[in-house]
């Protein structure tokens, strides 16, 4: 393994370190987004609140977390990551804090939404990312991404089980108080994989880029435009699933709390081996290809969940399913924007595409509850999802990925 990292520059020990402590952030951070949608339903009960209020609450989330990644992603590609992820865990266990004791739908809302919303900016894929490419070598960052990215899912794996005890044993105020205490964690290894930001970050010959160049750059890409678009889709359909999976399987007279942690565990379990394999295949096939692919067969398989009405079985077997095709696009993604625009401003570039992402994931949580408030069903919300799905899947097998005449240059100088 040793000769998949930038030996010359760090050794093998540094660098699972390095990578290690990156992929730990990722992996409480995400873990403990991922199961907040458990905490819907008593926590709208406790609160006397609407479940929509709840669900608001994850839609700013995400809306945050979209607007404030491109600021993100500049600054660590400007100064580095250390303190952009060390500041983000910060305020990931204020916001924590701040639900835990909350007594409205105003603080459900500045903490789950804003403050958690504002910290996954700094703690997830687009800041681990760049810790990854800058330790790896060229040949393998997809890969590289794929390992980071599916420690997302090794934290739903563990955080849903976490959850679920708290929320059966001593409330969802003891569970929002236990993932505080869990965040803890995040600090130490926010500072240990900081540790990257000693290594290049690009080529010599795009000292002169600047971060209005490379914007350009991206906006002028059609390739570029109809990824991010397509992304828009991805964040709508996984956390519509998050965010409501559990109150759909309550509406249905199954036990939604726990049927709906164990979904998201299969999800999570499942998607550490699709990750991984979406960044191996990211190295040898084009990545459009299995980005489109992906798109289709998600769309597909949620329409088939729920066209009939779900039982323990279904559900288990949808789970692990959706698990196959859940957060293999984040390393695609990434591996585009190296492929078309390099290594300098990765984190920048996929921050405005993840822009994108979040403008359909407070789409997925806000209208899926609001549908819900509205018809007491979730039959239109999904119809939409996978109509939109389909369309995007297409898009995305069809686009540019060509690099830039920048990066080309630079290859062929190579």
């Amino acid at each position: 393994m040793s000769n998949q990292f930038h030996s010359e520059l760090v050794s093998r020990r540094q660098a699972y370190a390095l990578l290690g402590s990156a992929a730990l952030m990722m992996t409480i951070a995400m873990g403990m987004r991922q199961n907040l949608g458990l905490f819907q339903k008593p926590a709208a009960d406790g609160l006397g609140i609407a479940v929509a209020d709840f669900a608001f609450a994850v839609a700013v989330q995400q809306v945050a977390w979209g607007v404030t990644q491109p600021f993100a992603g500049m600054l660590a590609d400007r100064f580095g990551t250390r303190w952009v992820a060390i500041a983000g865990s910060v305020m990931f266990i204020l916001g924590l804090y701040l639900a835990a004791t909350a007594t409205s739908a105003l603080h459900i809302t500045l903490g789950v939404g804003v403050l958690i919303g504002t910290a996954l900016s700094c703690t997830s894929s687009s800041i681990t990312a760049n810790i990854a490419a800058r330790v790896v070598r060229p040949q393998r960052r997809t890969l590289a991404f794929g390992i980071v990215g599916a420690a997302g899912s090794v934290g739903s794996l563990l955080t849903a089980p976490l959850a679920q005890y708290m929320l059966s044993t001593e409330g969802w105020r003891a569970g929002l108080w236990a993932f505080a205490i869990l965040g803890l964690a995040m600090l130490p290894a926010a500072f240990i994989g900081g540790g990257a930001d000693r290594l290049p970050n690009g080529t010599p010959a795009d000292r002169n880029l600047t971060i209005g160049g490379a914007l350009t750059e991206a906006r002028s890409h059609g390739g570029f435009v109809i990824m991010a678009c397509a992304y828009f889709v991805c964040g709508l359909q996984l956390v519509f699933l998050t965010t409501h999976l559990p109150t759909y399987l309550a509406s249905c007279g199954m036990d939604g709390a726990y049927y709906g942690a164990l979904a998201l565990m299969l999800i999570g379990g499942f998607n550490i081996l699709s990750s991984w394999g979406a960044g191996w295949l990211g190295d040898r096939f084009p990545k459009r290809y299995l980005l489109g692919g992906l798109y289709l067969s998600r769309s597909a398989v949620l329409a088939l969940y729920f066209m009939i009405p779900p039982t323990p079985a279904t559900t288990l077997i949808f789970a692990a399913v959706m698990g196959i095709l859940w957060l293999g696009v984040i390393p695609l993604v990434n591996g585009l924007v190296v492929q078309i625009f390099g290594l300098r401003y990765l984190s920048t570039i996929t921050g405005f595409a993840f822009l994108s992402h979040q403008a359909g994931s407070f789409l997925g949580a806000w209208g899926g509850g609001y549908l819900y408030d509205l018809m007491g069903n979730y039959d239109t919300a999904w119809k939409i999802g996978v109509l939109i799905g389909l369309i995007a899947g297409t898009a995305q097998l069809l686009m540019n990925d060509k690099p830039t005449a920048r990066v080309a240059a630079q290859g062929a100088a190579a």
